[in-house]
């Protein structure tokens, strides 16, 4: 029974650790020199980037939709109701952690494009 838990953390603790250079915490890659504030630049465009909501309506309103949409398709492909509930859940799931990840990379664009305001070069 361990191992099963662990199995289930897993992937969880995988994701977690993928996200360490995205999002708010985003470093830019620059094409040429960088001058002696960079330091600060980053940390306050990062802190901007922070500030912006990761978790809102929409992702409430992409949790309903992804449970529907799976509740609906599970029903209508195994013409029973048993399973109707995980994938409603499974599906909610999907559709909340969609659009985290693109809040997520919303907040890379905004780590860029205010790097790129204070003058950097940013290539990516």
């Amino acid at each position: 029974m361990p191992f099963r838990k662990f199995s289930l953390i897993l992937p969880a603790l995988l994701v977690a650790g993928a996200c360490t250079n995205t999002g708010a915490n985003y470093q830019p890659v620059v094409d040429g020199p960088v001058g002696p504030n960079y330091n600060v630049d980053l940390q306050q465009c990062q802190q901007l980037a922070a500030s912006q909501a990761s978790v809102d309506g929409s992702t409430a309103g992409n949790a309903a939709i992804g449970a529907v949409g799976a509740a609906a398709v599970t029903g209508i492909v195994q013409d029973s109701s048993d399973n109707l509930g995980r994938a409603a859940v499974a599906g909610a799931l999907v559709g909340a952690g969609a659009d985290v990840i693109n809040k997520n990379q919303n907040k890379e664009v905004l780590v860029r494009n205010c790097m790129r305001g204070r003058g950097y070069n940013v290539v990516g």
